[in-house]
């Protein structure tokens, strides 16, 4: 088997290259600036970029299954030219925010749903199978704070006590390693989460007690928030975001074992993954 792994300059990606070549895989690294990459020696490169069709058959040629990032723009394109290739499965990462009420208008929610769909019509057309993994918050998500808190500032959080349930990336990749790997586990959708549901001053505070820096926190308004990123992230995804942590304000996140189910051994809890992560988080 042969699979290819596009946006490997992403945490996940990265990672799950590194289990692939270790379990004897053969496996290509994919992005659209592959001279960028550092994959495992004996790993090759393709170049893929998902937002330019002219770069799917060469990197499709001769692989049986794809583990793909959630870019919605030439979808269709991408799971004709895959049957067109050959392929035989396919491993989305998509995200558990799918799962709202209001998907196909969020911001956030939207490319990820339209790349499910996608690929489950040309699964039920017989094109190849397809399967989703659906991470909840990743844990990755608190290096957002790493600069200011680096500089002993406080990060921003117009909703500090607004929860999540923050997964480590390495369970992601193993948990797609697993799909990869086992036929058995082929065709379904995965609702990932990590083992526990934290608001932002409890992870703050676990940082603080790993890292042994203080780890505070200020309150904007969400007006104010909105105000202050302004210039790096756009009005609509800020407007998901500030929607997403309204609606988890108070209220812990349901927690599934799936993680556990397809590895075989518990999800990785928070502090594991911010010792995993404690450099990025001192000067």
């Amino acid at each position: 088997m042969t699979v290819l792994v596009t946006g490997s300059r992403g945490r996940v990606a990265s990672t799950l290259i590194a289990l692939l070549d270790a379990a004897g895989v053969k496996v290509t690294a994919a992005s659209k600036d592959p001279a960028s990459l550092s994959p495992p020696s004996g790993v090759g490169t393709a170049h893929c970029d998902l937002t330019d069709p002219t770069t799917f058959d060469t990197a499709l040629a001769g692989v049986d299954a794809v583990f793909l990032y959630a870019e919605a723009a030439h979808i269709d394109t991408f799971a004709a030219r895959a049957r067109a290739a050959g392929v035989e499965h396919v491993v989305l990462l998509s995200s558990s925010s799918v799962l709202a009420p209001d998907a196909a208008r969020n911001a956030i929610a939207a490319p990820h749903l339209a790349a499910e769909r996608a690929l489950s019509a040309a699964a039920d057309a017989g094109a190849f199978e397809a399967t989703h993994l659906q991470p909840g918050a990743f844990a990755s998500n608190a290096l957002q704070w790493s600069r200011a808190l680096r500089s002993g500032q406080a990060p921003a959080l117009p909703y500090p006590h607004a929860y999540g349930d923050p997964i480590h990336e390495r369970d992601i990749a193993e948990a797609a390693l697993a799909v990869l790997t086992e036929p058995r586990l082929r065709g379904s959708s995965y609702l990932l989460t990590g083992p526990e549901s934290l608001d932002f001053t409890e992870q703050l505070a676990i940082l603080a007690e790993v890292t042994g820096r203080p780890a505070p926190h200020t309150t904007p308004t969400p007006e104010e928030w909105k105000a202050s990123v302004a210039g790096f992230i756009p009005e609509v995804f800020a407007d998901a975001l500030l929607a997403y942590w309204a609606s988890h304000d108070g209220r812990p996140t349901p927690l599934t074992r799936t993680v556990e189910e397809l590895t075989g051994h518990p999800a990785r809890t928070f502090t594991t993954w911010a010792s995993d992560h404690a450099a990025a988080f001192r000067p």
